[in-house]
C-alpha cells in the first residue's frame, strides 16, 4: 500500500509527498487504518489535522459504515473522502465500453489472445526474442524511430476491469508487437503439446487475422488515446481543474474531427 500526503506549506503551495510503501497482510478495512495511523505517527504527524483522504472506489475504501474512510470520519470528522476523479473516469469508461457489444467482445478476444501467448515462461521468451529480431529488422531498412526510450522490449499487457488505462496499454502493446504475436501463435498451433494448446492457438491465428478484431484494434487505439489524455491530467497537480477544462475543449474537437 502506497501513502501520499498531500499539504499546503507556510507558502500557500500545495505539495505532495510519498511516505511509505508498507507491506499489508490484508486489505481490510482496519489493517489498513492501522498501517496508515503507524506511518502518521512515525512522521510526527497530528491525526486530528487530517482534513481530507483519497482513494479508489473498493468497498473496502469507500464504505459509508465499516469502510477504511468511515473509520477515519470518526477519529477526524473534517477529513473529507474523495472518490480519486481519474479512477471515476476509468470506471466510467469501463462500463460504457460494455454496453457496446462489439467493444467488449473485441477486448474478451484480445485477453484470450493475450492469455494464449503468455500463459509460459517458454512463450514469453519467444515473443520477446520475434520482437527483437522484428526491431533489428526495421532498423536495418530504416524504417524504425530511433531515441532514447523507444523499441524497449516489453511483453503483451493484460487489460483489467477496473483499469481503463491498462485497456489502453494492452492495445498498445498488440499493436507493437502484433507480428511477433502471430508468430508465436502459429508456432503453438503447429507445435503445441496438446490438443488444447494447438486448439486455442488456432482460434487465435483467426482472431489475429480477421478485419474486424484488427479494424476495431487501432479504432479503438484512436478513441482511447483521447480519453487517457484526460485520465493523465486528472493526476496532475493544481490548477488541474483549468488543465481538465483545458483538455475538455480539445478532446471534445478531437472526437468531433474523428467522427467525420
Amino acid at each position: 500500500m502506497a501513502i501520499v500526503v498531500r499539504f499546503v506549506d507556510r507558502s500557500g503551495f500545495v505539495r505532495e509527498r510519498f511516505l511509505n510503501l508498507v507491506h499489508v497482510k490484508d486489505t481490510t478495512s482496519l489493517t489498513l487504518k492501522s498501517e496508515i495511523y503507524a506511518v502518521l505517527s512515525h512522521h510526527n504527524l497530528n491525526l486530528e489535522d487530517i482534513r481530507g483522504q483519497g482513494y479508489d472506489g473498493a468497498s473496502n475504501m469507500r464504505g459509508e459504515w465499516n469502510g477504511l474512510q468511515a473509520l477515519f470520519m470518526k477519529d477526524c470528522p473534517y477529513a473529507y473522502y474523495v472518490h480519486c476523479l481519474a479512477h471515476r473516469l476509468q470506471l466510467a469508461l469501463v462500463v460504457a465500453a460494455r454496453e457496446v457489444p462489439q467493444v467488449h467482445a473485441f477486448f474478451q478476444n484480445l485477453i484470450f489472445v493475450v492469455n494464449v501467448v503468455t500463459s509460459s515462461s517458454k512463450r514469453h521468451d519467444e515473443l520477446q526474442a520475434n520482437y527483437i529480431t522484428e526491431i533489428e529488422h526495421l532498423k536495418e531498412i530504416g524504417e524504425l524511430e530511433m531515441g532514447k526510450g523507444v523499441n524497449q522490449v516489453g511483453t503483451l499487457q493484460r487489460p483489467r476491469d477496473t483499469r481503463w488505462s491498462s485497456h489502453y496499454k494492452s492495445i498498445c502493446s498488440m499493436l507493437r508487437m502484433y507480428s511477433a504475436t502471430r508468430i508465436v501463435v502459429t508456432d503453438i498451433a503447429t507445435q503445441g503439446t496438446t490438443f488444447a494448446q494447438r486448439g486455442d492457438a488456432l482460434n487465435a491465428i483467426k482472431l489475429l487475422m480477421s478485419y474486424e478484431f484488427v479494424f476495431i484494434l487501432h479504432v479503438v487505439k484512436e478513441i482511447m488515446a483521447i480519453t487517457d489524455g484526460l485520465f493523465h491530467a486528472l493526476q496532475q497537480k493544481v490548477p488541474r481543474h483549468c488543465k481538465c477544462y483545458a483538455h475538455g475543449f480539445h478532446y471534445k474537437d478531437a472526437y468531433s474531427k474523428f467522427k467525420r
